[in-house]
């Protein structure tokens, strides 16, 4: 973990996680932008969830249904986790769910 950088909610062309260097007591304009991504991440993620779910009750939904669900809800869950993530690094709390040492 980098210590102090916000994980923010994309990541480069090639993959890799960005980070920010925040100012807590006066949010940039960048952690403006990365806090609305993530609002906007969240809502499609829940979404999909309904739409994944729907298409999981389709007893005649195809392949091509199902692995259409199943990726967009692999994608929604990436973009939840790494919020997830980041939120809890914001408040101390590391991967495994335990408080942070420092």
């Amino acid at each position: 973990m980098m210590d102090g950088l916000r994980l923010l909610p994309w990541t480069t062309p090639d993959g890799k996680p960005c980070y920010l260097d925040p100012d807590t007591a006066h949010p940039g304009a960048l952690s403006l932008l990365a806090d609305s991504v993530e609002v906007s991440q969240l809502g499609s993620a829940e979404e999909v969830l309904g739409g994944s779910r729907a298409v999981l009750g389709d007893a005649a939904a195809g392949e091509k249904a199902v692995r259409f669900a199943l990726t967009r809800a692999a994608e929604s869950l990436e973009d939840v986790l790494r919020i997830a993530v980041s939120r809890g690094r914001r408040i101390g709390v590391d991967a495994e769910g335990g408080e942070d040492g420092g």
